[in-house]
């Protein structure tokens, strides 16, 4: 197992730099492609969400990945690689392994503990798996990472370590005077995001629900769910206007709702007496509300930077420890298994050897002996068979289990020197795609930068520690 993972998060990159590389649609598809197609890459996955955008790939050569990787990550985004390296983390092998669990169980998020990576996470999992990009390794991994997260919120409490960034959002808003009980509230978009937004509105007593969005049909449906109202998106500037409360999530790659529109909507609001704060809450990345509308007075401003901080306060309960503490065993459980199935294609090909020279004896054994009564045949047969098996079966078992040991490929690499084990044989089970090698140590991040401007050997490459900020 070589899993390299290469990516930036809100814990390594301010958010207006996650702006920039923020991808989806047909951009995500294509840097997907492009990834799974690079040289060093056998399969490959990609995990985009409001902050965070990250690499998965079985790689063949950990220094060519990372270059490759980081390399269309830069120029996919059109930043500059000499500028996303400082914000880059690296985690391989068994580091990337706790990096995703951690990722899945919500630890690594921008508000601990909310429970929508895991959507995400099935997202890319289907995007990989459509692309023909996921083969054995990421698929496991993927699916690995899918059900530890549900165990951290099926058997823990770490929902409530954290809120979603859409009820932090509302808390936020609450604390501007931006009270949602009663409120005139306005939705842009209705993707998942939004979705949640108009239900926790719904599900806090919010007066009035308005969802507008490009496609009106999903504002329609969505409106329908919550017992809102739904609106073109010609009509924003209108509903931006009677409303209290606005909560922004699109998918759109330019502002939404300029400062202008906000000062009109102000100017309108002091003609109507109307001495209620107007509070914004953009979710969106890249943002959607234009950053300025701070400067307009009774305009108060909650966007991910504001999140990201008040998010971060969120961590260090009971609940937080005992995920991490699962996560740990669970990566512990899950490169046992791996090791173990690397020897899996030399016991495949020790039992197919000797299947050979059993089939080879007994056919000399018929040209020797043409008289031989077909029961005595048998009988023979089926000894020769069992001794080859009784003798085989204590070190393939053996081998087997010490190979699941921290060091163990050295017993399968001991199995096929002494049984003379050839590329022939194996090449032969590595097609029928029965099992990889590698490991490496727990969690710990790797420096891009010195990655890609040292020499490194690969099989140091699982121990360098990090001199910059890794996401774990």
């Amino acid at each position: 197992m070589s899993v390299l993972v290469v990516g930036l998060s809100h814990r390594t990159a301010p958010v207006r730099l996650l702006e920039r590389v923020a991808i989806s649609g047909d951009a995500l598809v294509k840097l997907l492609q492009d990834v799974s197609t690079a040289e060093p890459v056998a399969e490959a996955l990609l995990l985009s969400t409001c902050n965070r955008v990250e690499l998965y790939a079985d790689v063949d050569r950990f220094h060519g990945g990372v270059s490759d990787l980081s390399g269309l990550l830069a120029r996919h985004t059109g930043v500059a690689i000499e500028e996303l390296t400082p914000h880059l983390y690296v985690h391989y092998e068994e580091r990337a392994v706790h990096h995703l669990f951690s990722v899945a169980c919500g630890l690594d998020s921008m508000v601990v503990g909310e429970g929508q990576i895991l959507g995400q996470l099935k997202s890319a999992l289907a995007l990989a798996q459509e692309s023909g990009s996921a083969g054995r390794v990421l698929n496991e991994l993927a699916q690995q990472a899918l059900r530890v997260g549900k165990r951290a919120h099926s058997e823990t409490d770490i929902d409530r370590a954290g809120q979603s960034l859409v009820t932090v959002g509302l808390e936020q808003a609450e604390a501007a005077g931006g009270h949602v009980g009663g409120s005139r509230a306005l939705v842009v978009g209705a993707g998942s995001m939004s979705a949640l937004a108009a239900t926790t509105l719904q599900r806090q007593g919010a007066g009035n629900i308005v969802i507008t969005n490009r496609t009106y049909e999903r504002a329609e449906h969505l409106a329908d769910q919550v017992g809102g109202r739904a609106i073109p998106i010609s009509a924003l500037p209108e509903a931006l206007a009677g409303s209290d409360l606005v909560i922004s999530c699109t998918g759109a790659t330019g502002l939404v709702i300029s400062a202008a529109d906000i000062e009109a909507v102000m100017a309108s609001r002091r003609e109507r007496s109307v001495d209620r704060p107007l509070v914004l809450i953009d979710l969106a990345l890249p943002r959607d509300i234009d950053p300025a509308v701070c400067d307009l007075d009774g305009v108060h401003l909650v966007d991910l930077e504001l999140l990201a901080d008040v998010g971060s306060g969120a961590s260090g309960t009971a609940d937080v420890d005992v995920v991490r503490r699962l996560v740990c065993d669970e990566v512990a459980e899950f490169a046992t298994a791996q090791r173990a199935l690397a020897v899996t294609p030399t016991v495949v090909a020790l039992r197919s050897m000797a299947a050979d020279v059993v089939r080879s004896e007994l056919e000399r054994l018929a040209g020797r002996t043409p008289d031989l009564h077909a029961k005595q045949r048998g009988e023979v047969e089926q000894t020769i068979r069992r001794i080859v098996d009784k003798l085989l079966h204590a070190p393939t078992v053996r081998v087997k289990q010490l190979a699941a040991e921290p060091g163990g490929a050295s017993y399968a690499e001991a199995l096929r020197t002494l049984f003379d084990l050839g590329p022939g044989p194996m090449a032969a089970v590595s097609r029928a795609d029965l099992g990889t090698e590698g490991t490496a140590a727990p969690d710990a991040g790797i420096d891009v930068a010195q990655v890609l401007g040292a020499d490194v050997p690969r099989e140091n490459s699982g121990s360098i520690e990090s001199s910059g900020g890794g996401a774990a």
